[in-house]
């Protein structure tokens, strides 16, 4: 099989059917479930761990959960129809396409510098010499260069080598913990501590991604699945993909709760990162300590490789919508690659402005925007979701039933909480 997206693809070869198959064949969930895992679940299931112990262990699964909800109705959608998300979201209307292209635009320019510059902090507490605006350019054009030179493949290698690095480092170092366990008495029993509810719906909204959970359709279709044929294999691709996600945020938060929890110490903000593989370091020694950041560094380093990916594709599909409106003509998402002058263009535009806000404060109007938009995006993904697949284009067999349906509306009813919280926090913070 080809790795570029203008190939045919191996929509005409025949989905595996047994387990051990299957697990070969395993590779876009992985990526996208990679990519949502980033300094925002690291913090949400170290805090969580840190004040409640194991109390809010659920939560955890709970949002991982959610994400595989939304990301197998995605990859449901684009093989029972053939469309991708996005071409399903501009049948929604003009105002939802308008929207979606704002947000992208805006959400390049913050995420490419947030990301990267967490990325520094980890290698500066690994590296302590280079200065850290170095460290974070440095991590913005790894990012950069990989996507510009690589194709779908070795997106896919990449992927599965920094998983295999975070789940030996991270899972590890919580095996470490179990094995050395002291004597804080911890529950498994499902429960809601008192003053743990804004903490459990952070954790919940917090774990495994959110636009790029809408690239999963592209990583789909460059891995030459086409066609219903593949839902099986792809539902099973993602089910993996997010018990990997949730087995690792569990361990964040076994490692947070046996250093923290009790001790009236806490961490704040994306330094804590650093501050509880010090904690580890102080417990086990500095090969530990090393071990830790090495994990926390690879998975921040896959929500950075990720998107530069994953969104610039989003980008070139959504001028290749605009472009076909206006010429009142039809073309197909299969003709965009990563050679795409959009999709390059949108990768650029990822990488080298956001440089900017790493030298200077960061302009309010673009972290105010960035912040309504992304508070009701998710709400809109899943309301996107509800209508799609239940509409006449999908066939009745691949239709959301009624229990994926109620499970949408409550996720849509979820996010709507956090979404106005976080657009509360935003505007009055």
């Amino acid at each position: 099989m080809s790795n570029d997206l203008d190939e045919t693809p191996r929509g005409s070869e025949q989905p595996p059917t047994t387990f051990a198959r299957k697990l070969k064949f395993i590779g876009p969930g992985l990526i996208v479930a990679a990519t949502g895992v980033g300094a925002g679940d690291f913090i949400m299931s170290a805090l969580a761990g840190a004040e409640f112990g194991w109390a809010l262990m659920w939560a955890i699964i709970g949002g991982a959960a959610i994400k595989l909800i939304l990301s197998e109705g995605i990859g449901r959608w684009y093989l029972a129809t053939g469309k991708t998300f996005l071409e399903g979201w501009h049948s929604l209307g003009w105002v939802a396409t308008g929207y979606f292209g704002i947000y992208v635009v805006v959400f390049g320019l913050i995420y490419g510098a947030a990301l990267p510059a967490v990325s520094a902090l980890i290698l500066t507490a690994m590296f302590p010499g280079p200065p850290f605006w170095l460290w974070a350019i440095l991590s913005a054009l790894a990012g950069f260069f990989l996507v510009w030179f690589g194709r779908y493949a070795v997106l896919e290698k990449a992927m599965t080598i920094f998983v295999a690095l975070m789940f030996v480092t991270v899972v590890g170092s919580a095996v470490v913990i179990l094995a050395n366990l002291g004597t804080v008495d911890y529950s498994l029993a499902p429960s809601v501590p008192e003053g743990s509810f804004l903490r459990i719906l952070g954790v919940i909204g917090g774990v495994g991604g959110t636009i790029t959970l809408t690239c999963y359709s592209y990583w789909i279709h460059a891995k030459g699945w086409i066609g219903k044929q593949w839902i099986p294999m792809m539902r099973f691709d993602i089910t993996s993909a997010y018990i990997i996600t949730s087995i690792f945020a569990v361990s964040v938060l076994i490692i947070a709760a046996e250093l923290l929890f009790g001790s009236g110490i806490t961490i704040a903000g994306n330094e804590g990162l650093v501050g509880l593989a010090d904690s580890y370091g102080d417990r086990f020694g500095s090969t530990a300590r090393w071990a830790l950041l090495i994990g926390i560094w690879a998975a921040i380093f896959t929500s950075i490789l990720g998107p530069w990916h994953g969104v610039s594709f989003l980008f070139a599909d959504f001028v290749r919508i605009i472009r076909d409106a206006k010429r009142k003509e039809t073309s197909s998402h299969q003709s965009i690659t990563e050679q795409d002058p959009y999709f390059r263009i949108y990768l650029a535009w990822m990488t080298f402005p956001p440089m900017l806000l790493l030298l200077i404060e960061r302009p309010l109007a673009i972290v105010l925007a960035y912040g309504i938009m992304g508070a009701i995006f998710m709400p809109l993904l899943s309301i996107g979701l509800l209508y799609l697949l239940n509409s006449k284009r999908v066939d009745p067999e691949y239709r959301s039933g009624k229990i994926n349906n109620t499970l949408l509306v409550l996720i849509v009813l979820l996010f709507v909480y956090l979404g106005g919280s976080e657009l509360y926090s935003t505007i009055v913070g």
